[in-house]
C-alpha cells in the first residue's frame, strides 16, 4: 500500500540539506560541489548549511545581506533607473523612456541592507541566462565595497572562492529559534540575492521556482517556502535547523516537480511554516522536539497533499527524534 501512495509523477531529486545562519561560526560546504551536483535532477546531492549562504560574514562587515531594495538602482553609467522590478529572477526596469531588461543590468548598482540595518553598495559583475528547462534562472555575480573602497563578493563557499546568485523578489527573517525564524516576507520594496548552493537557490534548482506554477495551474512559491524549510530541517519552523553536512534527504511533493523513487523511511510533512509532521526516521540524530507542536496523524500519507501539505521527506537514517 506505501509504495501505491508514492506514485507522484515527474521527476525526482534526492538531496542531502542543512542549515541557515546569520553566524559567522557555521561555515557552508564547498558550494563547487554542490552547484555540481544539483544540475543532475536524479543526482544525491550534499547539503548546504545556510538558508541564504555565508554571505558578507567577514571580519569587515560581520554581517548578513537581508535585502536589497529596487529603489535607487543605477545603470553601469551612472544614471538613475526606474520602475525596477524582477520578472522570475529577471531585472526590468527604464533608463528614462529606455526599457533596459535582462543582461542590460550588467554593471547595476543596488543598495543592500544588512541584519543591523545599515546599507552598503552593491555592484552586478556578470550576468549568466540559464538554459533549458531552467532558462527562467539569472545567476548574477554580485559584489559589495569595502570600507577600503575595493570591491569584494557578497556570495562566498567556505573558501572564500565567489559563487553566483539568483535574484528573487521577498526577503527572509534569518534568525533562529524565534517566532518567524526562516519566515520568507512578502515585500514589494526588496528582494534577495539568493547565493547558489544555500536553500533559497537550491530550492529554485529543484524546480521550486516561486514565480513558476505547476503543470496543474498551482503556484510553486509555497512549495518553495516548504522546500526552504525541508532542505534545512527546520521541523519547528522557527528557523532552528536540525541537520548537519551531509545529510541525504529524498523529497516529493503533489504537483509532478518531484517524484518518490526511493524506499527510505518517511521523515516528514512540510509546508511553508515547516513540519505538519514528522516521525523518529529524522536526519537529526538526536530528539527533535517542538514546543506546542500538534502533528497531523498517519505522516507521510500522500493523501495529504489535498489538505495542506507541499512535501514529504524521507531519510535513510536511523532512528532519532521525538
Amino acid at each position: 500500500m506505501r509504495t501505491l501512495q508514492r506514485v507522484v509523477a515527474a521527476c525526482f531529486a534526492v538531496v542531502a540539506v542543512g542549515c541557515g545562519t546569520e553566524s559567522s561560526e557555521l561555515d557552508a560546504p564547498s558550494l563547487r560541489t554542490q552547484v555540481a551536483e544539483v544540475v543532475s535532477p536524479n543526482g544525491r546531492n550534499l547539503n548546504g548549511r545556510n538558508l541564504n549562504g555565508r554571505n558578507l560574514n567577514n571580519s569587515e562587515l560581520g554581517g548578513m545581506l537581508v535585502s536589497v531594495a529596487y529603489s535607487g538602482a543605477l545603470s553601469a553609467s551612472g544614471k538613475q533607473l526606474t520602475n525596477v522590478r524582477l520578472q522570475g529572477s529577471a531585472f526590468v526596469g527604464l533608463d528614462g523612456a529606455n526599457p533596459v531588461v535582462g543582461m542590460g543590468f550588467n554593471g547595476a548598482r543596488f543598495v543592500g541592507k544588512l541584519g543591523d540595518g545599515t546599507t552598503l553598495p552593491l555592484r552586478v559583475d556578470g550576468i549568466t541566462q540559464g538554459s533549458g528547462g531552467d532558462n527562467d534562472l539569472w545567476s548574477y555575480q554580485v559584489s559589495y565595497q569595502g570600507t577600503d573602497g575595493s570591491w569584494r563578493s557578497v556570495c562566498q563557499d567556505s573558501n572564500g572562492a565567489a559563487v553566483s546568485a539568483i535574484a528573487v523578489a521577498g526577503r527572509w527573517n534569518y534568525l533562529q529559534g524565534v517566532a518567524g525564524g526562516g519566515e520568507k516576507i512578502e515585500d514589494t520594496t526588496a528582494f534577495t540575492f539568493a547565493c547558489e548552493g544555500a536553500a533559497i537557490a537550491k530550492c529554485m534548482h529543484f524546480g521550486y521556482k516561486p514565480w513558476a506554477t505547476a503543470s496543474n495551474g498551482q503556484s510553486l512559491a509555497g512549495h518553495h517556502q516548504a522546500c526552504t524549510r525541508m532542505v534545512r530541517a527546520d521541523f519547528c519552523g522557527n528557523g532552528d535547523s536540525h541537520t548537519t553536512d551531509g545529510q541525504w534527504v529524498n523529497l516529493y511533493d503533489g504537483v509532478g516537480v518531484q517524484a518518490d523513487t526511493e524506499s527510505w523511511s518517511v521523515e516528514a510533512e512540510w509546508n511553508e511554516a515547516g513540519a505538519r509532521c514528522f516521525t523518529s526516521e529524522t536526519r537529526a540524530h538526536v530528539p527533535v522536539t517542538c514546543s506546542g507542536f500538534n502533528p497531523i496523524p498517519d505522516c507521510g500519507s500522500t493523501s495529504h497533499f489535498q489538505s495542506g501539505t507541499r512535501l514529504i521527506s524521507e531519510s535513510p537514517y536511523g532512528v532519532s527524534g521525538l
